[in-house]
């Protein structure tokens, strides 16, 4: 159980190809309820859980994996918004807007080995606090930097601090909010069903036995 299981198996690609999805339904929906507080991009929600439930589950190339085939459907699903004025700018954009951020989630798993060595619960949780809150700061880090290089316009000419300060006011908001909101849920799955995180044999579900 220590390795990650059976990654390229048939249920393991399932449940990667669905998590995608359910991870892009939710980023979607949470986009569409908060376009109006963050106008530039970013809202809160938990699309990210699905990343991490797959990192704590089956191990950091699925959770990576997961995140590459989410922000591939991001781009194609949503579109890309790009303001730079060059195309080598527009690509480090879109680098650091789609394809790295919700990968970076996926540095979450690098604790999977540690979680699923640990028996206590408490043990656990301190693994997913720690791999959540890991994660979220990536995926911060990559909003915080394309805010500074590309979204300064943005930035109010009297606001205290400029771009960079307004970068991590803008990006932090949500970001702590997501990141607090997975960690919670996460804590809460890994009490009330430990099972989801195992994998028997076949790949499946490894319930627990009466």
């Amino acid at each position: 159980m220590e390795k990650e299981n059976k990654i390229l198996s048939a249920r393991g690609i399932a449940e990667i190809a669905i998590m995608s999805a359910i991870a892009f339904g939710l980023d979607f929906l949470q986009g569409g309820l908060f376009r109006g507080l963050f106008p530039n991009g970013g809202s809160i929600g938990i699309a990210m859980l699905p990343i991490l439930v797959l990192c704590y589950r089956r191990g950091f190339v699925s959770g990576l994996l997961c995140a590459f085939i989410l922000a591939f459907i991001q781009m194609l699903g949503g579109g890309v918004y790009a303001i730079a004025d060059t195309w080598y700018k527009v690509m480090l954009q879109i680098a650091l807007d789609y394809i790295l951020a919700y990968p970076l989630v996926s540095l979450a798993g690098i604790f999977f080995k540690s979680f699923q060595k640990e028996e206590s619960t408490n043990g656990k949780i301190k693994w997913v606090i720690i791999g959540t809150s890991l994660g979220g700061l990536g995926k911060f880090l990559s909003h915080y930097l394309a805010g500074i290089i590309f979204w300064s316009s943005s930035c109010p000419s009297d606001f205290l601090g400029g771009p960079a300060v307004y970068s991590l006011v803008y990006n932090g908001a949500y970001m702590l909010a997501n990141t607090i909101l997975c960690a919670s849920i996460l804590v809460i799955l890994v009490i009330k069903v430990p099972h989801l995180f195992k994998v028997d044999e076949k790949g499946g579900y490894q319930h627990e036995q009466a």
